[in-house]
């Protein structure tokens, strides 16, 4: 009583209530100044040092006493203990060092309970201690995981869906535990999340207020990977409704503040599921095609001028509408079962063209210390996109742009990068690479198309693209290498691996000099020799093992003189390897149209062959010019027992199974081996050679063999 008539005057109360705290006889003197310290938090009298007193006077065993307690003092009501305790913790979660405390977080399941019980007057201020505790836990680094693991999604998501009391802060606290565990709520709490993205496009799809364009800015937050919208009805059904909510907004009339967020939920969807979310027919097209123009004409407007200032407060819409152009390349090149018809398509090229013109003009300002700005890293990927696909527009300005994307891509590559990306957009996305940032992967197929033409080649060897091509080579097969090697799909690693390649073989063929002089076409080499053997038992690598043999073959050619090529072991393993990649591409097959055999792709070659065919018959032709050159590789044919078997598949099948430039890519081969090698003619003439090259019409084998 003492205590309580003091209670006016603040801090002196406080000082004293501590004092009986730590000194307290008995729990009822205890309880009256708990009473006062708890008024005093209530009230915002507490400031950080008196937190961390009350936190010493009392430690985390009294306010887990109170929690437990189920029988309160005589005339309280039933909550009196655990509302205490609860208060208390919240104070104090307010401290970050001990609100990620292992007695905070095993306290979850009851903050979960408590946002879960039923709601009068008296308990609202136990709910808003719970989500306070929560939102600091949340904060913790161990806070996300343990609130996954112990239902803190399922409960947030029941507390939001009631509707009752603190349940926009359920909402917001999905929203923070959806931004850091994304993979990990979902993949635990998929149905209760469903049922409030429900919710949400259902809101989002009748409001005809500003909720809606509020609402823009939380449904991206609960856009879900994409095995649950394909696997459960109401995913498909909430997108149905977001489409629906998305066109009655964009097909009117907005200010900016409107349709950014608008923008911003479109590029969400997409990243999760493409264009799966539009309908086909020409409601869908129209729509596909406003989107993919309103992204190119905020793209246009933010950065053909670019102020530096509105720039940087438009940089997360941009990148966003980066993700939709994205998309409207994959669209206009799309030809099973398109959702654009030819006019829409050819009239996207041209506004998309206008829009990459001014992010080539954005980028051509860009100033050195700018260079680890992600939303610099979002700009040349989406540029990549274009380069990849469409590669007669803009020839000028990209080549104006080469020298800056190469110091750009090799800036990040050498030194790495913070990986931070820009919200919504995931355009720092790295998957396969182990490179925090890389640019690199997404310019490959652009520099694979400018390597093929004089001009963009010459600024490309000038800025010393080939040797940071080669290094970039050598750590993505390192990369593949600490993959798995079961059958997975195609990765990016491989896919960069495969576009290096077919790089380094426009190089090859239009820039001999260079590869001749450049020492790093030498390291190339020996990476070549020493991946193939690793790489042709696996089926599924069979598309990268008929680039590298091929470039490897093409390579040797030029580089016949180094010393690494002489007879060494990893020569003849390569050498090894590349005869059986061209010996078993081909069999002999049942032919339904009559009784003899023809000639056919062998079964492990089929899926592959459309990837590897000109490959193979490159590959041949360089086989050929490599036989002169290199005295112990008929050795290596004939080890191989290659002779054998292709004469006997051409004495088994019927001549007109061949189609001519089969017949060539053999006899290239032959000819070489008969005159570079006598046991290799020996070999062939024992086995009826002059009687088949004569019956394919192969006159410059016959002659050499009569020589």
């Amino acid at each position: 009583p003492a205590m309580a008539s003091e209670s006016g005057d603040g801090h002196a109360t406080l000082k004293r209530c501590l004092a009986v705290l730590r000194d307290a006889r008995n729990d009822s003197e205890q309880f009256a100044a708990l009473l006062l310290v708890t008024k005093a938090v209530k009230a915002g009298e507490v400031d950080a040092k008196t937190r961390r007193q009350i936190f010493e006077a009392i430690g985390f065993t009294f306010p887990s006493r109170l929690l437990s307690s189920r029988q309160p003092p005589p005339g309280c009501p039933p909550h009196t203990f655990r509302a205490l305790g609860l208060t208390l913790l919240a104070c104090f979660c307010t401290d970050p060092q001990l609100a990620g405390h292992s007695q905070v977080l095993s306290k979850i399941p009851t903050f979960n309970e408590v946002l879960l019980s039923p709601c009068d007057p008296d308990s609202a201020s136990m709910i808003d201690d719970a989500y306070q505790c929560l939102s600091a836990v949340l904060a913790t680094a161990r806070g996300p995981r343990e609130l996954v693991t112990k239902g803190t999604v399922s409960a947030l998501c029941q507390a939001y869906l009631s509707g009752g009391h603190g349940s926009d802060r359920a909402l917001a606290l999905l929203v923070g535990l959806l931004a850091v565990a994304e993979a990990k709520c979902w993949q635990r709490d998929t149905p209760q999340l469903l049922a409030v993205l429900s919710k949400l496009s259902g809101d989002f799809l009748e409001a005809e207020d500003m909720t809606k364009f509020e609402l823009c800015e939380v449904l991206p937050h609960f856009i879900p990977p994409p095995a649950p919208l394909e696997q459960d009805s109401r995913g498909s059904e909430c997108l149905r409704r977001v489409y629906k909510g998305l066109a009655d907004i964009l097909g009117s009339k907005l200010s900016q503040s409107q349709r950014d967020p608008a923008l911003k939920l479109a590029a969400g969807l997409v990243q999760a599921c493409g264009a799966e979310w539009i309908p086909a027919g020409s409601t869908g097209s129209k729509f596909l095609a406003l989107l993919v123009n309103l992204a190119c004409v905020e793209v246009r407007l933010t950065l053909e001028e670019p102020d530096p200032v509105e720039v940087e407060g438009k940089k997360e819409v941009v990148t966003a509408c980066y993700v939709l152009m994205e998309m409207g390349i994959r669209e206009c090149l799309r030809e099973e079962n398109p959702l654009l018809d030819e006019v829409q398509k050819m009239q996207l090229m041209r506004i998309m063209e206008e829009a990459f013109g001014a992010v080539i003009f954005y980028l051509r300002q860009v100033k050195r210390e700018e260079l680890q700005d992600p939303f610099i890293f979002a700009s040349i990927r989406v540029l990549g996109a274009w380069m990849a696909e469409e590669t007669s527009s803009l020839k000028q300005e990209i080549c104006e742009l080469l020298p800056f994307l190469v110091h750009y891509a090799r800036k990040l590559f050498k030194e790495g990068s913070p990986s931070v990306s820009l919200p919504h957009a995931e355009l720092g996305s790295t998957e396969g690479s182990a490179l925090p940032q890389d640019a690199l992967r997404f310019l490959l197929p652009g520099f694979c198309h400018l390597t093929a033409e004089d001009k963009p080649r010459d600024i490309l060897v000038s800025e010393g693209a080939p040797a940071l091509l080669c290094e970039y080579f050598l750590h993505q097969w390192e990369v593949l290498t600490s993959e798995p090697t079961a059958p997975t799909p195609l990765t990016s690693t491989e896919m960069s691996l495969q576009t290096m390649c077919g790089i380094f073989l426009n190089l090859v063929v239009t820039a001999p000099d260079l590869v001749r002089r450049d020492k790093s076409f030498s390291s190339l080499m020996d990476v070549l020799m020493k991946s193939l053997p690793l790489l042709l038992p696996q089926e599924h690598h069979l598309v990268l093992a008929a680039n590298i043999a091929t470039l490897g073959l093409m390579l040797a050619r030029i580089l016949a003189e180094s010393a690494a090529l002489q007879g060494t072991q990893p020569a003849k393993e390569f050498f090894r390897a590349t005869i059986g990649f061209l010996s078993q591409a081909h069999t002999a097959q049942a032919d339904p149209t009559s009784d003899s055999l023809a000639m056919a792709v062998s079964p492990a070659y089929t899926s592959a062959w459309d990837d590897i065919r000109e490959l193979w018959f490159l590959g041949m032709q360089a086989l050929a010019a490599c036989i002169p050159l290199f005295p112990w590789l008929p050795q290596a044919v004939l080890q191989a027992r290659w002779l054998e078997g292709l004469s006997e598949l051409l004495s088994r099948v019927a001549p007109a199974s061949l189609d001519f430039e089969l017949i060539a890519a053999f006899q290239g081969v032959l000819v070489e081996l008969a005159r570079a090698s006598g046991p290799c003619r020996d070999v062939i003439q024992s086995h009826q050679g002059t009687e088949w090259a004569n019956l394919y019409g192969m006159a410059a084998l016959e002659q050499c063999l009569a020589e």
